[in-house]
């Protein structure tokens, strides 16, 4: 297993080894005490999943008062995930990164609690996979808007081919939310 630094410290990209041959593959895609050597010491509670189509983006969301720890994995498809720094003390405070996930190369992502995470589509289909450090509380929720203009975010598709819920539509932009970490 590699682990690979991003910009944004807390934001982690992970190479799982994996075994393949000519009836396929075999991989681990979590294992408590390799992740734990590797630095990534949150305890997960919840394993969600998620089927979204081309142009699907799905963020950018958190949990404002109890953040989560997040690991990331695309099961079937290519999507281009996205962190969101909102911890204030933070060196990177509100900036983002983005990194492309897919399953030909069965790489994660491990977002630190006190980010905003966010993804979208751009093969066919996706099936996500991401593991959190605390249950989801739906009084709890946050976003912020995917398309805001002080963030900027590529999201690696024409604008226009994006498809966004209409509860994501209306989520305030990052200089409108008063930061709750």
């Amino acid at each position: 297993m590699r682990i690979n630094k991003t910009p944004l410290e807390g934001f982690l990209t992970i190479e799982p080894d994996y075994f393949h041959d000519q009836r396929g593959f075999f991989l681990e895609t979590y294992q408590e005490n390799r992740y734990i050597n590797a630095g990534i010491k949150d305890k997960f509670v919840q394993d969600n999943q998620s089927h979204s189509k081309k142009g699907v983006l799905r963020g950018l969301h958190f949990q404002v008062n109890r953040p989560q720890a997040q690991l990331v994995t695309v099961l079937q498809g290519h999507v281009f995930d996205v962190g969101v720094d909102l911890r204030p003390n933070s060196k990177t405070f509100g900036k983002w990164h983005g990194v492309e996930l897919n399953s030909g190369k069965k790489n994660q992502v491990y977002l630190a609690p006190g980010f905003a995470h966010g993804f979208c589509v751009l093969s066919d289909t996706a099936d996500l996979h991401y593991k959190v450090s605390l249950k989801y509380d739906a009084s709890d929720e946050g976003g912020l808007l995917w398309n805001d203009p002080d963030l900027n975010i590529d999201w690696k598709i024409n604008k226009n081919e994006i498809i966004v819920s209409e509860k994501d539509k209306n989520l305030p932009t990052f200089n409108e939310i008063i930061n709750p970490f």
